[in-house]
């Protein structure tokens, strides 16, 4: 593995930052964690606010690159990795279908989201990037029951963004336990880097824990 492909992951536990950590273990991707103890405003400090002005994880450095934005972060390590085949190259059919996923997920499922779990009166469907709720979720589940993936039978790193995010909105009820929902949280759960990111995150979360004490 060629040195300049290695990357610091800004993580603090349980959070959007879980599922690139996840996406790196996936990759095969040589990389270092700087850990953020949320709970001691880590975020909020100057050394990580040059890095993301944002305050916001994930992020990570590559080089003299600084990634930020979570579906930026993912499309950026996927192609970063070609040999682990979790991106479409340029030339493949399923590229298009695979950043308008990415892009679907930014800008229609996480405002529709929210706008839902904070109660608000969505902006006429002519004003609003994703139209109403129930037709933003119906166009995802439809996508979905065409395969075990996104793409079909083809895993991607578009499936560890959206098993992550889906997982945690089945669990705070945020969406409808639906049958192509919950099996395809189910087949993310399922494997072995959401357990080892999940022992990682839980190992850090008691220390965070422990030195708040």
């Amino acid at each position: 593995m060629s040195p300049d492909r290695s990357i610091t992951l800004f993580h603090a536990p349980q959070t959007r930052s879980s599922g690139v950590l996840m996406l790196l273990e996936e990759l095969g991707a040589p990389y270092t964690l700087h850990v953020l103890n949320m709970k001691t405003g880590d975020q909020r400090g100057p050394d990580y606010l040059a890095v993301n002005p944002m305050g916001k994880v994930p992020a990570i450095r590559h080089g003299d690159a600084i990634v930020t934005e979570q579906v930026a972060v993912y499309l950026y390590l996927a192609d970063l990795f070609p040999e682990a085949g979790l991106a479409p190259a340029l030339n493949d059919p399923l590229r298009g279908p695979y950043l308008r996923w990415f892009a679907f997920y930014g800008s229609a499922f996480e405002p529709a989201i929210t706008d839902r779990a904070l109660k608000r009166e969505p902006p006429p469907p002519g004003m609003s990037g994703y139209g109403d709720f129930d037709t933003m979720l119906g166009t995802f589940v439809g996508q979905l029951k065409q395969g075990p993936y996104l793409l079909g039978e083809r895993f991607t790193a578009l499936d560890l963004l959206w098993g992550g995010a889906l997982s945690w909105m089945l669990m705070f009820k945020l969406l409808p336990e639906l049958p192509e929902l919950v099996a395809y949280t189910g087949r993310h759960t399922a494997r072995l880097s959401f357990a080892k990111v999940r022992g990682i995150d839980t190992e850090l979360t008691a220390k965070h824990a422990a030195s708040e004490a």
